[in-house]
């Protein structure tokens, strides 16, 4: 008789057992099993508007490079300048293929001592370490930390007050892509002013035991743990692109919206610089924009976009605004269908229905 090999399960966060304690929904994503909801996606999505919520969101891939002048060697990989980007800085920028498509979004911190630690989406790791590694001289050291960390993002106007008490430094200090290490409950931890929800907030990296330890104090005091429903509906509100949706290999920066990111005059050759030079001086195809629907129904991924009885595009992401009480939506349309007031129609379900181009992001914080 042959014993057929076992199948590996999905990847699961130190903090699994902490789930199940809460009573959390589990969802498959990415290859880990991940909480959906705890007490419901607009509650916790309400929670991170009003006071505070903690996310587990240990599955994001967290890459460090070491010496080599790791910055040199990822300027030609990203379409951003980062020759300004001192020590205790930050960066969110994009990888590239040669024709300018978005391999990934990615936050790229500098660190002291010639390091630098990236933290990449959780489905496209494997690919990004391959493709980062078959760039990197042998001068730098590079090593995948995701399964040997917790990371938790604090998130809502409370997050500072919250944690403040848990740490000995100054965290009024740390402006904004700001990070830092330093001790909390007496452990040593990594810590940027950054995240994923259009609120202030923390993203925390560090040991398993110190953790759980600190999600075991946070939720003790009240704070909400969120799952990635509410992560969802809160970037969605921030007009925060989602990669593989939002962002795919076919898409470029300059027509997902991110010309921010973008530095032709500012550096020298990248991967995908030719693309996107071109896109610059004849402009673009497409252009992702902010929709919002004129009646009760709801645009969803895939969904088409019609201008005058013609499809000319489609929704990549879409949902109910708990914060507005309107339903939203991210789309591809045509740039001269991009300015704010265009009139558009979703189809849903083989019928059209009225929707109109907004600016984003759709809501701001206070």
């Amino acid at each position: 008789m042959t014993v057929p090999p076992s199948q590996p399960g999905p990847l699961r966060s130190p903090l699994f057992s902490r789930y199940l304690t809460l009573g959390a929904k589990l969802t498959p994503f990415s290859g880990w099993e991940m909480p959906l909801q705890f007490q419901g996606i607009r509650q916790e999505h309400q929670a991170v508007r009003q006071q505070v919520g903690v996310f587990d969101i240990s599955h994001m891939g967290k890459f460090v490079l070491q010496g080599g002048n790791s910055l040199k060697t990822l300027q030609t990989l990203v379409p951003s300048d980062l020759s300004r980007l001192k020590p205790g800085k930050a960066r969110y920028t994009v990888l590239l293929n040669p024709e300018g498509g978005i391999l990934d979004d990615l936050i790229i911190y500098h660190q002291e001592n010639e390091q630098v630690l990236l933290i990449v989406n959780a489905a496209t790791r494997e690919a990004d370490g391959a493709w980062i590694q078959s760039h990197l001289p042998a001068s730098t050291t590079w090593s995948d930390r995701t399964q040997e960390q917790v990371l938790l993002a604090l998130q809502g106007p409370e997050a500072q007050s919250h944690l403040q008490s848990l740490v000995t430094c100054d965290l009024t200090q740390l402006s904004f892509f700001s990070h830092c290490h330093l001790q909390i409950l007496g452990h040593p931890a990594f810590i940027a002013r950054t995240g994923y929800t259009g609120e202030d907030g923390f993203e925390i990296m560090l040991s398993p035991e110190a953790g759980e330890h600190l999600w075991d104090s946070l939720i003790s005091e009240g704070v909400t743990p969120c799952g990635l429903g509410a992560r969802d509906t809160l970037r969605l509100e921030a007009a925060l692109p989602l990669y593989g949706q939002d962002m795919t290999p076919e898409t470029t920066p300059l027509e997902a919206g991110l010309d921010w990111l973008v530095h032709l005059k500012r550096k020298g050759d990248f991967i995908g610089r030719q693309r996107l030079e071109e896109q610059a001086s004849q402009g673009v195809s497409q252009r992702l924009v902010g929709i919002e629907m004129l009646s009760r129904q709801i645009a969803r991924h895939d969904y088409p976009l019609f201008h005058e009885g013609t499809c000319i595009g489609q929704v990549t992401s879409g949902g109910p605004s708990p914060s507005l009480g309107k339903n939203i939506a991210l789309g591809y349309v045509p740039p001269e269908l991009a300015s704010p007031g265009q009139g558009l129609q979703v189809q849903i379900r083989g019928k059209l229905y009225e929707a109109e181009v907004v600016k984003t992001p759709f809501y701001r914080r206070p």
